[in-house]
């Protein structure tokens, strides 16, 4: 009996954990992390604030798990889909479509979650500032990934510079997100997905293995 209730305050206690972090990426996104604040959440989601301090020690605490969250929602829009294809620059191609369907379709309202979180915190020190930025080096990083194998598999010129082409395709996915959220418009994902074409088949040992157009 006692190790029954003691599974099922657990539950609940992951049930109200993922509750106040689905709402803690939403306004997050919007705000920022700054404007996350215990006693609001417990008041917006009809919790105690007991229970809320339980779960998240302090402001930071809650600044850390919200990024967490943001990160597997992230991977689940982003990167899990591009791993599932083989290696090539078609994989490449869905990665940087992916990307701009993620941010347009506001996943976060307030677009991309990591592009208003690392400009709220790159000159900061701290944990938050570590979290965001080795998330944004792995992101890098699984990008880089993603044009090395295309070059070995022989899709991608062997003279590519990919961190140059990388920072390029990044630059122009976080350009699409900045003005569609400031000027509230859709046709900088557009813009960004033909440059973006054009420069991977700039690179394409087989311009064909990309569309044409989109």
């Amino acid at each position: 009996m006692a190790a029954t209730h003691t599974d099922g305050r657990i539950a609940r206690g992951n049930q109200t954990r993922q509750l106040i972090l689905r709402r803690t990426v939403e306004i997050a996104s919007v705000e920022g992390l700054e404007g996350l604040s215990l006693g609001r959440l417990a008041t917006e989601l009809s919790l105690s604030k007991s229970g809320v301090f339980a779960l998240f020690g302090s402001k930071e605490d809650l600044q850390l798990a919200t990024v967490h969250a943001a990160i597997k929602v992230y991977l689940e829009h982003v990167v899990q889909p591009a791993r599932e294809l083989p290696a090539g620059i078609a994989r490449l191609w869905h990665v940087c479509t992916g990307w701009l369907t993620y941010s347009q379709d506001r996943v976060f309202p307030g677009g991309c979650f990591f592009y208003s979180a690392s400009a709220e915190y790159d000159a900061r020190e701290g944990k938050v500032h570590d979290t965001l930025a080795a998330a944004r080096t792995n992101w890098f990083t699984f990008l880089e990934q993603t044009v090395q194998e295309a070059k070995e598999a022989g899709e991608v010129e062997q003279d590519t510079d990919v961190p140059l082409l990388v920072f390029e395709l990044v630059a122009l996915l976080e350009l699409a997100n900045a003005e569609s959220v400031m000027h509230n418009e859709f046709t900088s994902y557009d813009k960004a997905a033909r440059v973006i074409l054009n420069r991977l088949r700039d690179v394409a040992t087989d311009p064909s293995l990309l569309p044409e157009t989109v």
